[in-house]
């Protein structure tokens, strides 16, 4: 494959001015010479036009290539190019001015030939400046361009494009149609030298910068064009080069854009302070709104602060005291002053009226600011700013000058404005904080209550005698409800519900501890009673004393059709006998976990014992069911939960409790939230 050669239009476009402004020195040498030798060198003035046109155009594209290859490097870099390029001019022309002055009146001097080459080198690098300034100026021109602008100036550049072939129709300069196009171009340059609007984005020294540039560019452009008429008037010249239309226009737009420039320039520069000082203040505000981030200190945004303020008063000293609603007054920031000065004067302040009265009243009341003169040694007026969130003072700010009235209105505003926006920044570090903290509380209590649900068992232990079914939701994220099974022998069983004291984590803790020393005497295969009775001891020396839990222990043995079972201060068993389709309540008398923490716990403990047959069924459930309150604050009560299961007595476990929880709901209303975590098991016999 053939690899494509890629052509460097810069490099290309310079090598064609070059050896075209080669070509035109021949050329014009080469009729010189003829007409001093009374010969005819056979060249025609339309070829030298049409050299100095290949020229024109070639420098032009070279210079664009360059301009928008090198992307946008400022204004000032931009000026000071064509800066330079005009000096390089102007040092060509000095240095043939030394040449010909070393000459003297040799007869050197005096040569017709040396002397075109000298015009040829002064025209081509004029050349060079004139173009390179004008695309320079188009860069300032269009910097907030608009269509009008555009238009303007691409109609300039074909004005001037025009303007090179003019001498092909108009050989006699200086007539009227030379002058009418020429004036045309000089109104167009003034048109569109009114556009100046990057001159207000310069810094104050910037603008000295730019002066000084500008400056040159005009003592650049006028030397150069006395130069080229000088060289017209009193040099033996083959054809005028200069005396061209495109050329002169050039020399006229340049100037007129560079004087401008230079006097709206130095016009603005007693506005420029103003201007950085409401520019820095915007940048402030800037840097106040978006100075806090989450994880930051509020200790930022109060430093930006102070910055601000400090520089939007032009201020000698100054410090931020901070007044914590637990901790005493402290200072965070403290700028051009010393702590034994700064005491000194805070104390001054607070002894002195109005700055006395105003900081007595630091009790959340609405007030803006305090300013005014004081008899210092050292400073003679001062401002005192409160920092405000919500209504509460959060600190003030004390900014001190070394002059009388000091501080103007505009001032006073300015720094309101930065403190107003200040406190936003740290009232909305605070929200974010907390909103951030809630969510990882969240996170937390999602995490919790994955925990507690995989405490609570996925199965349920049976066999083909029994059917169970159970189910538990906590009021809030986690709950303090238990249950679990456990299976000793194909036909014994361990059952456990409980409920621990209280809601939320707390609960949820102590609920895994039941689970743990549920799964550790388990394994002692233990009475009911027995259970309890360890299973106080053991939880006595890890509930706090506020807290305790009420359960209920059952074993079931299948193969004898009994249960035994112990309560320990939990809600009465509901029990459903299928042979007489009654229901009631197993009240069986005992005490809750953790409430008696010493050895006459078991004095507390009754276990019974019950015969099951085929058909019955047995509802354990925590006290979240029959304490549930409806909008009249009502409880679901006992008795509703009996009339539950004696109208049916026919369905299955899970049916059993679906019925149970759409019962509670519609008592309480379908919108309505329980206050309170609930759980039940249901176990029908089925032999």
């Amino acid at each position: 494959m053939f690899k494509i050669f890629h052509l460097n239009i810069g490099k290309i476009t310079l090598l064609v001015a070059i050896l075209t402004w080669l070509s035109l020195l021949f050329v014009n040498l080469t009729r010189l010479f003829g007409a001093m030798n009374q010969m005819d060198a056979g060249v025609s003035e339309e070829f030298t036009w049409i050299l100095q046109i290949i020229f024109f155009i070639m420098v032009y594209l070279f210079y664009n290539h360059h301009i928008n290859r090198n992307g946008d490097p400022g204004f000032l870099n931009n000026i000071w190019k064509g800066t330079s390029t005009g000096l390089f001019a102007v040092g060509i022309a000095l240095i043939t001015e030394f040449f010909y002055y070393l000459l003297g009146n040799s007869r050197l001097s005096d040569d017709p030939l040396l002397r075109n080459f000298f015009y040829h080198l002064n025209f081509g690098f004029t050349t060079v400046f004139l173009i390179s300034i004008s695309l320079i100026w188009r860069y300032l021109i269009l910097y907030q361009k608009d269509k009008n602008v555009v238009q303007q100036w691409q109609a300039f550049e074909v004005i001037l494009l025009i303007s090179m072939f003019f001498v092909f129709f108009n050989q006699d300069s200086f007539n009227y149609s030379f002058l009418f196009g020429l004036f045309l171009i000089l109104i167009f340059g003034i048109i569109l030298s009114v556009n100046l609007k990057w001159i207000p984005y310069l810094t104050f020294k910037e603008k000295w910068k730019s002066i000084l540039y500008l400056s040159i560019i005009i003592l650049s452009t006028g030397y150069l064009f006395f130069i080229i008429v000088r060289y017209s008037e009193h040099n033996r010249l083959p054809i005028e080069l200069t005396d061209n239309i495109f050329i002169l226009g050039l020399f006229g737009f340049v100037f007129i854009y560079a004087l401008f420039s230079f006097l709206v320039t130095l016009f603005n520069l007693p506005t420029s302070s103003v201007f950085e000082q409401k520019l820095t203040e915007a940048i402030n505000f800037q840097r106040l709104s978006q100075s806090i981030q989450p994880g930051q200190s509020e200790s930022q945004v109060l430093d930006i602060l102070m910055d601000s303020c400090m520089s939007a008063a032009y201020v000698d000293a100054a410090w931020l005291e901070l007044h914590p609603e637990t901790d005493a007054p402290h200072i965070i920031h403290q700028r051009f002053i010393q702590d034994e000065e700064r005491i000194e004067l805070e104390q001054f302040l607070k002894e002195n009226r109005p700055f006395k009265d105003f900081l007595d009243r630091n009790n959340g009341k609405s007030f803006e600011y305090i300013s005014g003169k004081i008899n210092h040694i050292n400073y003679k007026s001062a401002l005192i700013v409160p920092i405000k969130i919500n209504k509460t003072v959060l600190g003030y700010i004390y900014l001190v000058k070394e002059v009388k009235d000091g501080f103007n209105k505009e001032m006073i505003n300015i720094i309101a404005t930065f403190v107003g926006q200040a406190s936003i920044s740290v009232e909305n570090h605070k929200l974010l904080n907390e909103a951030i903290k809630n969510e990882r509380y969240k996170e937390e209590l999602k995490i919790a209550q994955r925990v507690q649900r995989s405490l609570l068992p996925a199965h349920l232990h049976s066999n083909d005698h029994f059917e169970i079914a159970g189910i538990s939701e906590a009021a809030d994220e986690v709950g303090g409800d238990y249950y679990e099974t456990y299976q000793y022998t194909a036909d014994q069983f361990a059952i456990i519900i409980g409920d621990v004291s209280g809601k939320g984590t707390s609960a949820a803790f102590n609920m895994a501890q039941m689970k743990g020393v549920f799964h550790s005497l388990v394994q002692l295969e233990l009475s009911p009673s027995e259970f309890l009775t360890k299973a106080n001891g053991a939880l006595s020396n890890c509930l706090e004393k506020n807290h305790f839990i009420t359960t209920t222990y059952y074993l079931l043995d299948t193969s004898a059709r009994s249960i035994k079972f112990s309560r320990a201060g939990h809600c009465p068993t509901l029990y459903h006998c299928a042979k007489t389709n009654t229901s009631r309540y197993l009240k069986t008398e005992g005490l809750g976990l953790g409430i008696l923490r010493n050895s006459q716990y078991e004095k507390f403990v009754n276990e019974n014992y019950l015969e099951y047959s085929a058909g019955d069924i047995m509802v354990m459930y925590t006290d979240g069911i029959v304490e549930a309150k409806n909008r009249e604050n009502k409880e679901f009560g006992y008795e509703n939960l009996l009339n539950v299961l004696q109208t049916n007595p026919d369905l299955c476990p899970n049916e059993i409790v679906n019925k149970i929880i759409s019962s509670v709901y519609e008592f309480i209303g379908q919108t309505t939230m329980p206050d309170d975590d609930y759980s039940i098991l249901v176990i029908k016999f089925l032999k």
